[in-house]
């Protein structure tokens, strides 16, 4: 299994970027999948996420507004549109999947079996 993030970079406030994370060996529309952040010296945060049926997605109150998750199971592929960053998102930004983690633990980065390398995202002022 294989989650390969890209598309960070750095940009300025109030810029956009788009981050994509595509699975091997997994098919991300059976599993959870989510996005999570950490910024240096930091907990991991989480950000958004689909359920495993993929009916359900959740966005941290930070982002809301700002960021989208989206899907293509043609692809096998999740990406994060992010629109309007603050220097506060500037992160490393990681994608994550796991075939059991329910709803009610979308947000708890320790349930997730497979991690993507993290993608690094700078935002300046």
């Amino acid at each position: 299994v294989q989650l390969q993030a890209s598309g960070g970079g750095l940009v300025q406030a109030g810029g956009s970027l788009r981050l994509s994370c595509a699975a091997s060996g997994l098919t991300f529309s059976r599993y959870a999948v989510a996005w999570f952040r950490q910024a240096p010296g930091k907990e991991r945060e989480y950000v958004a996420g689909y359920s495993r049926t993929g009916g359900y997605t959740y966005s941290a109150d930070s982002v809301k507004g700002r960021f989208t998750i989206s899907r293509d199971n043609a692809k096998n592929t999740v990406y994060l549109q992010m629109n309007s960053l603050k220097p506060e998102d500037t992160a490393v930004y990681y994608c994550t999947a796991d075939a059991s983690v329910i709803t009610s633990q979308l947000r708890n980065y320790v349930q997730y079996d497979y991690w993507g390398q993290g993608t690094e995202v700078t935002v300046s002022s």
